[in-house]
C-alpha cells in the first residue's frame, strides 16, 4: 500500500497580494490651476503666484468607483504619496472612503489645495452617492507634530463636515468620521484655488505676450533717449572743457601782462 500525504494550509506558499486593477492607472483628463499670490507666511515662506496642474482618473465598476486627483508641478517632482487624492465607493457596504492610508500631503503646502482636492472629492461623491456612509479613520501623529499643525488640519477637515474627536487626553491618537456624504461641504477658497479653462488660458498667454511686445518698445525708447542724452552729455563735456582750457589761458594771458 503506497503511503500518501496530504498538504495542510500551513504548508501551501503564501499567495501575492495582487495590487488593485486601477492602482497604477494615470490620469486621463487633465486641467490648470492658477494659485493666486498670498502674503508671504511665517512657516512656509514666500507664496507667489504658480500654476500647477489638476489630473483626473474615473472608473466604476458594479462593486465599485474610483476618483483618483492628482497635482502635478512644473519643473518639480514629488514622492509618490504627495498631491494624491482618492475617492473610493463601495457599492456592496454602501460606504465612501476619503483619501489613502497615508493621508492626504499636499505641496506646495498652506496654498489651498489640500481644501479644493477634498471639495472635488466631496462633490463627485455627493452628486453620485450622497446617502452613503462615510469611512472614518485614524489620523496620523506626524500631521501633528506641533500646536498649529494640529490647529489647521483639525480646521481642514472640520471646516469639509467631518468630526474630529481625541482619543487621548494628550490628543495624540484622533480619528475622523461623518455620518453620510450628504453632510459633507464640497467648497473650497476660491479666491486662493481657481480652475481655468483653455479659453482663459490662450487669453492670458496672448495678453502676457502683448505686455512682452509693449515692455520691449517701451525698452527700445529708453535705450533711445539714453542714446541722445549720451551724445548730449558728450558735446557737453567738450564744451565745458574748451571753456576751461580758455579760462586758464585768459588767466595766464592777464597774469603775463601784469607782470610785465
Amino acid at each position: 500500500m503506497t503511503e500518501t500525504s496530504t498538504a495542510t494550509p500551513a504548508d501551501a506558499p503564501e499567495q501575492p497580494v495582487q495590487p488593485h486593477p486601477w492602482a497604477e492607472l494615470g490620469p486621463e483628463q487633465f486641467h490648470l490651476l492658477r494659485l493666486a499670490p498670498l502674503p508671504t507666511d511665517r512657516s512656509t515662506g514666500v507664496r507667489p503666484l504658480r500654476f500647477v496642474q489638476l489630473g483626473r482618473l474615473e472608473r466604476h465598476s458594479p462593486a465599485q468607483s474610483l476618483l483618483r486627483l492628482t497635482i502635478e508641478l512644473p519643473g518639480q517632482r514629488v514622492r509618490r504619496e504627495q498631491n494624491v487624492l482618492e475617492v473610493w465607493a463601495d457599492h456592496r457596504s454602501k460606504e465612501v472612503r476619503f483619501g489613502t492610508d497615508s493621508g492626504l500631503q499636499v505641496e506646495p503646502p498652506n496654498r489651498g489645495l489640500g481644501r479644493f482636492l477634498a471639495a472635488q472629492g466631496i462633490a463627485w461623491a455627493k452628486q453620485r452617492w450622497a446617502h452613503y456612509q462615510v469611512e472614518g479613520g485614524a489620523l496620523g501623529i506626524k500631521d501633528a507634530l506641533s500646536e498649529d499643525a494640529r490647529t489647521l488640519r483639525d480646521h481642514f477637515l472640520r471646516v469639509q463636515g467631518f468630526d474630529v474627536e481625541y482619543l487621548d487626553p494628550l490628543q495624540l491618537k484622533a480619528s475622523y468620521k461623518a455620518d453620510r456624504v450628504n453632510v459633507l461641504h464640497s467648497d473650497w477658497h476660491k479666491d486662493k484655488v481657481q480652475s481655468i479653462s483653455l479659453l482663459d488660458a490662450a487669453a492670458m498667454l496672448e495678453q502676457a505676450d502683448r505686455n512682452l511686445v509693449e515692455q520691449d518698445s517701451r525698452l527700445r525708447k529708453l535705450e533711445e533717449r539714453i542714446s541722445v542724452f549720451k551724445r548730449e552729455d558728450g558735446t557737453l563735456r567738450f564744451t565745458i572743457t574748451c571753456l576751461v582750457a580758455f579760462a586758464v589761458f585768459q588767466a595766464g594771458l592777464l597774469i603775463w601782462m601784469a607782470t610785465r
